[in-house]
């Protein structure tokens, strides 16, 4: 239903891989966190001790994500907040 309705407004829709370690990987530095139990909900990278809530980190490294998988045409740049 996303899909189609975003392809019907003109939006780009696009999946991350259901196995990217989005909540486990710190936005900043990319180091991925071994274990992180679904309970915990804030943490700490061990690399460059950036404060991590859990949910934010994870949807930040989700629009990363796809904005690096996004098969991008010369000259087309993303449009922020679109």
């Amino acid at each position: 239903m996303l899909k189609y309705k975003a392809e019907q407004e003109g939006k780009v829709y696009l999946e991350v891989d259901r196995w990217f370690a989005s909540s486990k990987t710190c936005n900043v530095c990319l180091n991925v966190v071994g274990s992180l139990s679904l309970d915990i909900r804030a943490w700490t990278c061990e690399r460059c001790n950036t404060h991590h809530d859990r949910d934010i980190n994870a949807s930040i490294n989700i629009r990363d994500e796809g904005l690096r998988n996004y098969p991008w045409e010369a000259g087309i740049l993303p449009v922020e907040g679109k």
